[in-house]
């Protein structure tokens, strides 16, 4: 048995949600933030048999989609702010930050 842990964009979570149930998967949805840009992130936990690993990670990367965003850069810290201008920053986000990760035990009450 295997624990897959897929971090993704909010954006991303209702369809990907929707997915896991309609190919009978079954998973806990938690609300997270990222470090990087902090924003808005949902974290999966999917408990599936190891055989199944590669059908959720296939519901997963067909679901959540890397996205090009605007982004203004935070102030440096302990320099002088007076000479700095943030200028907005294109980068990639979304998509979805997957780990599997072995079960050594499941219970079930």
């Amino acid at each position: 048995m295997k624990l897959v842990i897929a971090v993704i964009q909010d954006k991303d979570s209702n369809r990907l949600s929707n997915a896991l149930v309609r190919e009978g998967f079954r998973a806990t949805k938690l609300a997270s933030t990222g470090g990087f840009l902090r924003a808005g992130n949902t974290t999966f936990m999917i408990g599936i048999e190891d055989e199944r690993v590669h059908e959720v990670l296939h519901v997963i990367s067909a679901n959540c989609k890397v996205r090009d965003q605007l982004v203004t850069p935070v102030s440096p810290m302990g320099g002088s702010t007076d000479s700095y201008i943030p200028f907005p920053v294109e980068v990639q986000i979304g998509g979805a930050a997957v780990f599997v990760l072995p079960v050594e035990r499941f219970e079930h009450f």
